[in-house]
């Protein structure tokens, strides 16, 4: 502690302070503390407001402010609130970077791709808005082609907030690749197209939605969807069906229903929602791949009989 008017050694402002002798001499040499007074042979004393103009300076250097503009903060000739507004601005676009660099090397280190995968990784992770909303809708447009379809796409569009947490921009990264693929672009225009039972408007229920009602329970009591136990699963599922298409329960059904299934059955587009759902902050979907996979594997076992 200080106390009365007693001058201070560079040595003893630097145990008060935690600096080196040497910061304090290099910064009494760039005015930001000046000496009070001078030995006979010449050794710098300083006073005791010294400890905490030196002590601020310390806290300012940690926040990274620059001598120039510490000096003019202390010279009062710029507001600190101001100064500090500036670099807290300045801070938010580099966390910003930084989030975004972490994201791409969590992937890399995750994932393994090739040197070309990763550019392209990185480059997904840079684009600005207006570029991630033409990526989206490029593959909104190519996915959803049937009339109708409004609905499905907003619950298919991502959002990626201002500031998204690394998991968001890490999962934006994957999602964005996933609609650059042809073939999962291919398979999710025939699955949307297989969500209606008969291609009509407005859509009745779809045989994902059902398949995934009637197989659901039986997942959960761990029936095998070959054992004699999953008959009466199958019979209820097909009925509903008939029902929903007021159409005969015979064969020919189950193999449309076999026919929907597979072209639905695609865990790529479970993982899509599941990024999807983190990008936008909703809550984890329920994955449909185990009920459509089970569903098909019951209905195949016993069409063929």
């Amino acid at each position: 502690m200080d106390d009365g008017g007693t001058l201070h050694s560079i040595g003893e402002l630097a145990r008060q302070t935690g600096l080196t002798v040497k910061t304090i001499r290099f910064y009494s040499d760039h005015g930001i503390v000046t000496p009070a007074d001078r030995t006979h042979a010449g050794h710098r004393r300083y006073a005791p407001g010294a400890v905490a103009r030196l002590a601020f300076v310390r806290t300012l250097r940690e926040l990274g402010l620059g001598l120039d503009v510490i000096r003019q903060i202390l010279d009062r000739e710029l507001a600190l609130d101001e100064v500090a507004a500036q670099h807290a601005a300045a801070l938010d676009a580099q966390i910003a970077i930084l989030r975004l660099r972490r994201a791409v090397l969590t992937a890399v280190a995750r994932r393994g791709p090739t040197p070309e995968e990763t550019h392209r990784m990185h480059e997904l992770a840079r684009l600005p808005e207006a570029e991630r909303r033409r990526l989206v809708d490029d593959f909104l447009d190519a996915v959803l082609q049937d009339p109708g379809t409004e609905a499905i796409r907003n619950s298919m569009t991502p959002h990626l907030p201002d500031r998204p947490t690394e998991e968001q921009l890490e999962a934006w990264v994957e999602l964005a690749e996933l609609t650059l693929d042809p073939d999962f672009r291919t398979g999710l225009r025939r699955m949307v197209r297989a969500l209606r039972l008969d291609g009509s408007a407005p859509p009745r229920p779809d045989v994902v939605a059902l398949a995934r009602e009637h197989a659901a329970p039986a997942l959960d009591e761990g029936i095998p969807p070959e054992s004699p136990e999953a008959d009466a699963v199958v019979t209820a599922l097909t009925a509903h069906c008939a029902r929903t298409l007021d159409r005969p329960d015979d064969t020919a059904l189950r193999h449309h229903l076999l026919d929907r299934l597979e072209t639905a059955h695609d865990p790529r587009r479970d993982r899509y929602l599941e990024l999807l759902a983190l990008v936008n902050a909703w809550p984890a979907p329920a994955r449909l791949a185990p009920a459509v996979a089970w569903s098909t594997t019951a209905l195949r076992a016993r069409t063929a009989r």
